[in-house]
């Protein structure tokens, strides 16, 4: 199945349904309208519609209603449920096959009621007036089939004589109607499954689901009648297979050990020992089996199939078994109308599918979805109940119970009714006699409303499977969130673990329960409690991890699991783990492949006992019996170092900055007293680096310290007392892995780059961090790659290890060596490229020396992290789970290019990255150079303050190799224009740096390796490259023309407030000025008698373009550059980039921030 076809087409759907519905409702409301005088109620009907719900809710309503009636029926169609197809043609024709018939005046009695044969006959034989005939017919005929069905399905067919049939949209033939597109996706091989009907619904308003995710990032909560819309998940086929089978296919197999149905239960993890205690079945009829969060009924129609397949085993006649299914065994709770319907649906085609047609609409039993209701009741109803049920009836419980259901759709079956046994009320009360008390008639009507409700959701179950909604405290509507605190304290952060809880309850002692969640439950901490209550209350029998990216429908990673609803604390479930295998399509074979083969290494067997022996009680399953009993003989990392949460500022935007945007004689590591070094996380790398961010600690904090009071974008500061002390620190929340770097004593921490301290051993804890012995630990301490110092501190630590020849330093010094070797860092001197120690007699062969120096540096960086390894290994006797080797992309060195540019090129090709980076920043180093950030005579930054100037660099380097830009204004023009030009001042700093003689040969190597010339590097690719590089805060900034006809760079800390002049005046008019000088040749060419007519030609063209340039020109002098010079800006670097940037308007480059 396609599903992206279907994703596309019922996204479009709605939006074009919710169009035409819109456009027929403003018709019919409008003051003349016909409806008005034909179908008066049906337009009051809407008009209260629309005051109760608001018109967006019913346009949504009234949409989403033929959606799923036009879906239905083509199902039917294309299972050959409707006698005469309503939707599809028949073979061979092109129209629905109701209305080819209806034109050659053939009506299906069963299909079309005699009234409508009369207006349809009309219409089509011209007796009737209609603009388009054929189209009103045939809506018609389809309302007339949807009637039809009503009495076998009238969950999914209400009869139709309301505002609904006005609202019917008018194009339903064209080629391009929504019916068009909707026979091209429903095909007869798609509807094979009765599964694309809640394929559909889910893409249907995953578009809704869009938007109430959108809402979230601003703080709106999720309202009840959205949460179906942002909870709405339709499980993987498989996934469904692998619940029901351990669950209604386990209880099965424990009372039926010689049943055959194991052989087509395929993802059945049969138990390793016999069991003996267990809930006795005597027949198929006594199966009780619910999904509370029922949805389009997945979960359902497979447990159908499997029912049936148990009751034909059993010796039933297979014409009975349908109703015997939907009467005895199947329930679906769910608070959303549609879906209810769907799930109904769904049920009705998988009896039909056993049945077939006729059998099926003799069937009287209907489905047992029960949609919650939203039922209340004033305080003197409740004495007519009480009359009504009698005083021996009306128990506290009862009365507790008819206030439970105010708010149903938003709580759902997460309520737990006081009546335990409500069946005693509801025999009475269905058995009175009302007579004509209309007003008593509707109070019992909701009365048993919630007796129904209170029946459905009873402990009654021995099976209860379900994928419940993942909403989060983020996303709880105060109600909800209310709701859980008081009913669900210990799992009260999000719906999913509520309903957890909530499940074991519907399910009898003994039973079995299925869940697809977020598995997060199984590891931190802040569901410890969750994890408790399973382990010393309950019992897991199976548990499938998938990998992260092995659920294309969830934004979280998932799990899926079977309970036993008793305590067996020696039961060892059965679990696979599917962590290794990337992508959804891998999931289903590896987990039939652990369960046919559970020796293949991706299966394991765990019990409670074992997970208990780990502090916190992780789901760790896969960890040996070896490592479990280290706990008890060693001690948590806690207890020998302190690893610690920082500052959240409230604020980044104005408290932090990247260090290159600041001023260095503001910043402390420059000897100022503004701007300290702050880590803040940053990407996967170990020992040293990331050290980019700086925070404004002025006078110890004193503007972030008094917002303390305030009531939001308040600052949390932590732990102020290890501030600006040696450490090694992390990124909290990482897609990459956790690795740990030295930080110096000159730093303050941030809550993303939370930091471990000791009194003692910092770098040998720091080796272990980086072990991956480590690892191994955080695979289930933190396997949601949240790294909080909590899990960090429960890490198993043997204090032995802390005797051993540990050899850290060696690799912080190979880090820190490759980290100061780039511009970014502020502890940078000078290029590699340019170091003594590298230099050969040209270019080519210093890269050469170059590139030999940091493959030794990878390979001795692997030697040592190897070492490590292998010593704690040892120490903690996990030789057999674990190896040293560090794989050569883990060797975190920027110039490894296996880490640098990840797994997916080839050797050359990553070569060819490598020394194409390397050249580039060559020319960047050489912009440095051009500028006076960087100087060939002194080693690191030189003009770094604002407003410095050439003077300035003077006085620090008197007699330069290399003399900056005087006016701080270079061009980046397609030609030789200027002297000053970017292209002819790189070609002078490269004959400075490696000599005239081979200046040619050294030109060419660069361009070879940037895959083009210099002028065309500078011009089209050089800005995108240090914007990049300095992450979207660039320090040099690029004046562009609207066409990219001028172009030149500014250095921000050189910038004061006449540089917009100088580049006014010195370069725009100038080169204006030579553009018109080139202009003038070219017209002499163009009129001499001595030019060829091809001379002439591109004369002419070159003329058409500088025209073109200077007009452009012309244009951005008078509307931007002239203003802003005029205007004399005045920018302070500690404001930083993003907020000094814009301040410049379209003159610069867009960068997007």
């Amino acid at each position: 199945m396609d599903t992206n076809k279907l994703k596309k087409f019922a996204q479009e759907a709605r939006r074009v349904l919710m169009g035409r519905v819109k456009t027929k409702l403003d018709l019919v409301l409008a003051e003349d309208s016909a409806a008005r005088r034909e179908r008066p109620a049906a337009v009051r009907d809407l008009e209260n519609k629309i005051r109760e719900l608001g018109k967006a809710q019913v346009i949504e309503q009234v949409a989403y209603t033929w959606f799923n009636r036009f879906t239905a029926l083509q199902y039917m169609d294309m299972n050959g449920y409707n006698r005469v197809r309503v939707i599809a043609p028949a073979e061979g024709q092109t129209r629905p096959e109701i209305l080819s018939e209806a034109t050659a005046g053939i009506f299906n009695e069963d299909l079309v009621s005699e009234n409508t044969k009369n207006v349809v006959s009309g219409l089509l034989d011209g007796r009737s007036a209609s603009n388009d005939p054929e189209n009103e017919a045939y809506r018609h005929l389809v309302v007339s089939a949807c009637n039809y069905w009503h009495k076998s399905m009238p969950y999914m067919f209400e009869k139709i004589l309301d505002f609904t049939e006005l609202l019917m949209p008018e194009d339903l033939l064209s080629a391009t109607s929504i019916l068009t597109s909707l026979r091209e996706v429903m095909t007869e091989d798609v509807c094979k499954d009765v599964e694309v009907i809640g394929w559909l619904y889910q893409f249907y308003i995953s578009e809704k689901k869009d938007d109430v995710f959108a809402g979230l990032k601003k703080n709106q909560k999720i309202t009840p009648e959205n949460i179906p819309a942002a909870t709405q998940l339709f499980t993987p086929h498989w996934i469904v297979r692998y619940l029901v089978e351990n669950s209604l296919g386990r209880l099965w197999m424990l009372n039926r050990p010689q049943s055959k149905l194991a052989e087509q239960m395929e993802y059945y993890i049969k138990p390793e020992e016999p069991e003996t205690d267990f809930i006795k079945i005597g027949k198929p009829q006594e199966l009780k089996i619910c999904d509370p969060a029922c949805g389009s009924g997945h979960m359902l129609t497979y447990a159908f199939d499997l029912l049936h397949a148990i009751y034909e085993e059993e010796g039933f006649d297979p014409k009975d078994i349908p109703e015997f299914i939907l009467e005895h065994n199947l329930t679906g709770i769910e608070i959303d109308e549609r879906a209810g319907s769907l799930a109904s649906f769904a049920l009705a085609m998988k009896a039909a599918e056993k049945l077939g047609r006729r059998r099926f609409l003799r069937m009287e039993t209907k489905p047992e979805i029960c949609v919650l209701q939203n039922v209340s009741f004033e305080p003197s109803e409740l004495q007519d109940i009480e009359a009504m049920v009698g005083r021996s009836l009306f128990t506290a419980d009862l009365r507790a119970t008819l206030t439970q259901f105010e708010q149903a759709k938003n709580f759902g079956s997460l309520i737990i009714p006081k009546l335990k046994d409500p069946q005693e009320c509801l025999r009475v009360i269905e058995a009175q006699d009302l007579g004509g008390d209309m007003f008593r008639a509707k109070l019992r009507e909701r009365l048993l409303t919630v007796l129904r409700m209170s029946e459905a959701l009873s402990s009654k179950y021995h099976v209860v499977v379900a994928n419940p909604p993942y909403m989060g405290g983020k996303g709880l509507n105060g109600q909800l969130g209310d709701f859980l605190k008081n009913e669900y304290k210990d799992v009260k952060s999000d719906v999913f673990s509520a309903f957890m809880v909530r499940n074991t309850y519907l399910a009898v002692k003994g039973g079995q329960l299925g869940f697809m969640t977020p598995f997060v439950w199984m590891f931190i901490s802040s569901y410890e409690k969750l994890r408790i209550f399973l382990l010393e209350q309950k019992t897991i029998t199976s548990l499938i991890q998938l990998e992260y990216s092995g659920f294309d429908g969830a934004t979280v990673p998932i799990c899926t699991f079977t309970i036993e609803n008793k305590h067996c604390p020696e039961f060892r479930g059965g679990y696979v783990r599917l962590s290794d295998f990337r992508g959804a399509k891998n999931q289903a074979p590896k987990t039939l492949e652990a369960v046919q083969n559970p020796n293949c290494g991706w299966f394991y067997r765990a019990s409670a006992n074992d997970f208990e022996k780990i502090p916190g009680s992780p789901i760790a399953y896969w960890v040996s019996q070896n490592e479990r009993q280290l706990y008890s003989s060693g001690h948590l990392l806690a207890k020998t170092a302190m690893p610690r949460k920082g500052i959240d500022t409230g604020e980044n935007a104005q408290f932090l900055r990247l260090w290159f945007e600041t001023p260095i004689h503001r910043f402390t590591s420059f000897g100022g007293e503004k701007w300290t070094p702050y880590n803040k996380g940053g990407e996967f790398r170990r020992w040293y680096g990331n050290r980019e961010w700086v925070v404004d600690w002025e006078n110890e904090g004193q503007e972030i310290k008094a917002r303390l009071g305030w009531k939001s974008r308040k600052p949390t500061i932590r732990n102020e007392a290890f501030f600006r002390r040696e450490g090694f620190t992390w990124t909290t929340i990482s897609s990459g892995g956790f690795s740990a770097r030295y930080t110096p004593a000159d730093s303050l921490f941030d809550n993303g780059g939370c930091t471990l301290f000791a009194d003692q051993n910092l770098l040998k804890l720091g080796a272990f961090l980086n072990s991956t012995v480590m690892s191994r630990y955080l695979e289930f301490l933190s396997p949601t790659l949240n790294f909080q110092p909590g899990d960090i501190g429960t890490a198993l630590f043997l204090p032995a290890c802390l005797e051993s020849n540990i050899s850290s330093q060696q690799s912080v010094n190979l880090s820190k060596s490759d980290w100061d070797a780039y511009e970014t860092s502020w502890e940078f001197t000078t290029l590699p490229l340019l170091s003594s120690d590298h230099r050969g007699a040209n270019i080519a062969e210093t890269y050469a020396k170059l590139r030999s120096h940091w493959q030794s540096m990878t390979d001795e960086m692997q030697r040592l992290e190897e070492e490590n390894n292998k010593i704690f290994i040892d120490a903690y006797g996990l030789q057999d789970e674990l190896t040293p080797e560090v794989p050569i992309d883990e060797i975190t060195l920027t110039c490894n290019p296996h880490y640098r540019y990840g797994g997916n090129m080839t050797n050359e090709e990553r070569e060819a990255r490598l020394l194409s980076d390397t050249m580039a920043e060559f020319l960047s180093y050489a912009v440095g150079c051009m500028f006076g950030r960087y100087s060939l005579d002194k080693p690191g930054l030189v003009l770094a303050n604002q407003g410095e100037t050439l003077a300035d660099y003077l006085a620090q380097v008197p007699e330069p190799t290399f003399e900056p830009d005087e006016d701080n204004v270079i061009p980046m023009l397609d030609g030789d224009w200027f002297s000053d030009d970017i292209t002819e001042r790189f070609r002078k700093f490269l004959r400075v740096t490696f000599g005239e003689e081979k200046f040619q040969e050294n030109l060419r190597f660069i361009e070879t390796a940037l895959g083009k010339d210099i002028r065309k590097y500078f011009t089209k690719d050089f800005y995108g490259d240090h914007v990049k590089r300095y992450k979207k805060r660039p320090i040099y900034w690029m004046f562009s023309s609207p066409k990219g006809s001028f172009n030149a760079l500014i250095y921000l800390h050189r910038y004061n407030r006449d540089t917009v002049s100088v580049l006014l005046d010195r370069y725009v008019r100038e080169f204006k000025v030579k553009l018109s000088a080139q202009k003038s040749a070219y017209e002499r060419v163009e009129i001499s008698s001595d030019a060829s007519q091809g001379e002439k030609t591109k004369a002419i063209k070159e003329i058409q373009k500088i025209n073109s340039i200077i007009e452009e020109l012309d244009a951005w002098e008078r509307d931007v550059i002239f203003p802003l010079a005029s205007q004399r800006i005045e920018i302070d670097l500690d404001d930083g980039v993003k907020a000094n940037y814009p301040k410049f308007g379209t003159a610069l480059k867009s960068i997007g921030i």
